[in-house]
């Protein structure tokens, strides 16, 4: 089924498409005047800006239901002749509101001020042109509640009730009234940070998006576009790292191969080393018999260590380029900071299901019975637990992501939709490991890492899941060797539950 993209948009006028705050403010401390209350500073009024004026006399400044009225009526007085337009649009806002115009969107004003007022500061401005429709309060101080507000503005932009699709719509204002109003109607909103609503007003208000600039909300309302149209993100010069797709291809081929045949050589290289320097030490007596052969191994160890940080170093650079830009378009895609609630469930979900999958996978004979896979544990669990695990598990998660889900992720993204990009980039990883028991249980577990990056915007959660799963097997796989009780089916199954039971509250989380 095809993915549905909004093209219907509703904006909040005031702190949202322009700054009124020379006029609201200085109208509302003419109204105060007229009842003996001075306040000099404009800035102590710029929580006026936003909510209904009638509830602002009242919240603020405990005027009773006829004084607020009277108050209304002397902020009116100087507002509709002078105060109206004391304002200036922000920057970058009319490119805005053309691009999205040119591109098809319908668009409407959806503001808890009089409609008239809202008409006028339109057509004075110049920003009518772009607007299928306009919504706003009565003069009267009726009709002020947004969610109201936002549905009769859907009316007008839908033409009726009944054709009315929600999932087609945002909408997008600085305060909380905006996404609080949104969220009682059912529509996704966008909270803009850059007018008089603060981030942590919009995050307590469950904002689904906060965007900081104009150029933010314009960049994520036409992302959906060219997702819809092409498929595929479109690039513009000089936003993070852009080639063409053949260029990128071949990249994800010398990243691949390159990261995997430069670690070959590198293990080679020192072998050939060590082939000098272990006769050397046999000889000296500065190892004991009895740990000689462990010395060599954890020697060896060390040597593969080396090599991952190596052959990683190597592509340092495309691999910050991709991080970066990939980490730009996730806050674009959803820029709501994930809470430390969210974080622990990401961490349970990595552990338990790593843990489940290792021991069902054992208990059903698959891994005793597969030669590749042998050969490679008997190289790994044949150092030191310290050393082993110091470099499986952490110096090669780190490479290894550096590569997959920096580089080859990174590319795929911006030519691929991200579902398509998680599957091309776990079957690599997957077909990287060479085995196929490590082949499979590392497609499923590189597409959970992706997913995950994906989940929190940021590279390192990728990391924190590669890490989590590595160091986790390692360890259960030392102490099972010493206590092979502890893999048993109860076990399997309780912490596969758990991993369940972790993924399903992630997605509920997200759009809380």
């Amino acid at each position: 089924m095809a993915e549905k993209y909004k093209k219907y948009i509703l904006f909040d006028l005031d702190g949202t498409l322009t700054d009124p705050k020379i006029g609201i403010c200085t109208c509302f401390q003419y109204a105060l005047e007229s009842f003996g209350i001075h306040e000099p500073n404009l800035d102590n009024l710029e929580k006026v800006i936003g909510p209904p004026l009638l509830d602002s006399f009242k919240e603020f400044y405990d005027f009773s239901d006829e004084d607020a009225k009277k108050g209304l009526e002397k902020y009116r007085e100087r507002f509709s002749t002078v105060g109206l337009y004391e304002n200036k649009v922000y920057p970058g806002i009319k490119h805005m509101l053309k691009t999205l115009k040119k591109n098809g969107f319908k668009l409407s004003v959806a503001s808890s001020k009089p409609a008239v007022f809202v008409e006028k500061i339109m057509q004075h401005f110049g920003l009518a042109k772009y607007f299928d429709a306009m919504e706003g309060s009565n003069l009267d101080g009726t009709h002020t509640d947004k969610a109201e507000i936002i549905n009769d503005a859907l009316i007008k932009l839908f033409g009726s009730k009944e054709k009315i699709d929600l999932t087609q719509v945002y909408m997008v204002g600085d305060r909380k009234f905006d996404c609080i109003g949104a969220k009682k109607m059912g529509v996704e909103s966008i909270g803009v940070a850059y007018g008089y609503g603060d981030y942590e007003e919009l995050v307590e208000a469950h904002a689904d998006y906060i965007v900081f600039t104009p150029k933010e909300l314009e960049e994520l309302l036409m992302r959906q576009t060219y997702k819809a149209s092409q498929g595929r993100v479109a690039r513009k010069k000089g936003d993070g790292l852009t080639l063409m797709p053949g260029k990128t291809i071949l990249l994800l081929l010398a990243a691949t191969l390159g990261f995997l045949s430069l670690r070959r050589v590198l293990e080679f290289g020192f072998e050939v080393v060590l082939f000098f320097i272990i006769p050397w030490i046999a000889d000296s007596g500065l190892i004991a018999d009895d740990s000689i052969d462990l010395f060599l191994k954890n020697l060896q160890t060390v040597n593969i260590g080396l090599s991952y940080v190596i052959a990683a170093a190597a592509f340092i650079y495309p691999a910050i380029g991709y991080i970066k830009a990939t980490k730009r378009d996730s806050y674009l895609l959803h820029p709501m900071s994930p809470t430390v609630w969210q974080y622990i469930l990401g961490a349970v979900l990595a552990l338990t299901a790593n843990l489940g999958m290792q021991v069902a996978v054992a208990k059903i004979g698959i891994t005793a019975n597969a030669e590749a896979y042998q050969e490679v544990a008997a190289i790994q669990y044949s150092c030191s637990f310290a050393v082993g695990l110091i470099v499986y598990g952490i110096v090669a998660p780190l490479a290894e992501e550096m590569i997959f889900r920096g580089i080859v992720y990174g590319a795929f993204r911006r030519y691929f939709p991200i579902s398509v990009a998680m599957l091309i980039t776990s079957a690599l990883f997957g077909v990287y490991h060479g085995n196929i028991v490590q082949g499979t249980y590392a497609f499923v577990f590189g597409f959970m890492m992706v997913w995950l990056y994906e989940y929190f915007g940021t590279f390192w959660a990728a990391v924190a899941v590669h890490v989590i799963a590595n160091l986790s097997t390692y360890t259960v796989s030392y102490i099972a060797s010493k206590n092979p009780n502890i893999v048993n089916w109860p076990a399997a199954a309780v912490m596969l539950v758990l991993a369940a039971v972790s993924l399903v509250m992630l997605f509920r989380l997200k759009k809380k």
